[in-house]
């Protein structure tokens, strides 16, 4: 089964006053659908736009692992244990909170920042938060998150490249830029893809595309 998510169908959230624009792909915050709470082990799949100056102030997370894709701009980030790095575009950023961990986000940068947030639910609560980040990853090497039970997969694709979907209990597609299709369908920037019992799926980009692409087992 395939259920298609547009872009325009995402709520939007943040606060344009203080530079930040968001897009949830699930409830959220003061947005709340009873259908629409998570898909397997994602929580969130959130667009943020931060204008130059803007960001995050200091917020705690729990018991979620926070998974930070960055599309354009630099995102620094610093946290309660000790951690301060810029993440980059092409950068993966993993940060489990476990038992707690307080951390802000910011653009620092002159230009506007463009990221991807991904939360999931850890298989097992509790434990000490840690930090990780691979700077530049690439296609060949998908980002495994055992605590979820997930595995991320980055996907670069040039104009008639196919890719497979892993056959996987549920799959995620989420559309950088670019445009894939899917089983018919022609996916766009933003746009997402939630997959149950993926079996000899594949992505075609019908222009240069990048994906990201979530396996998960449950």
């Amino acid at each position: 089964m395939i259920s298609v998510q547009r872009a325009d169908d995402r709520y939007p959230g943040g606060d344009e006053a203080a530079g930040i624009l968001s897009r949830h792909a699930f409830s959220f915050g003061s947005f709340y659908d009873p259908d629409n709470l998570r898909f397997g082990a994602i929580l969130a799949c959130n667009e943020e736009r931060l204008a130059p100056g803007a960001g995050f102030d200091e917020h705690p997370h729990s018991h979620t692992e926070i998974v930070t894709w960055v599309v354009e701009g630099e995102l620094t980030h610093r946290d309660s244990a000790g951690h301060a790095t810029v993440v980059r575009a092409g950068d993966v950023q993993h940060l489990s909170s476990a038992a707690g961990v307080r951390h802000v986000e910011r653009n620092d940068g002159d230009i506007p920042l463009t990221f991807l947030q991904m939360w999931l639910a850890p298989l097992e609560p509790g434990g000490e938060p840690s930090y990780t980040t691979v700077p530049g990853i690439a296609d060949s090497t998908p980002y495994a998150l055992p605590e979820a039970g997930a595995m991320l997969h980055v996907r670069r694709l040039a104009a008639g490249e196919r890719t497979a979907v892993p056959d996987a209990a549920r799959a995620y597609v989420h559309v950088i830029d670019g445009e894939v299709r899917l089983d018919g369908e022609t996916l766009g920037p933003g746009d997402a893809a939630r997959i149950t019992g993926a079996v000899g799926l594949e992505l075609v980009a019908e222009v240069p595309a990048q994906v990201l692409v979530w396996e998960l087992s449950g």
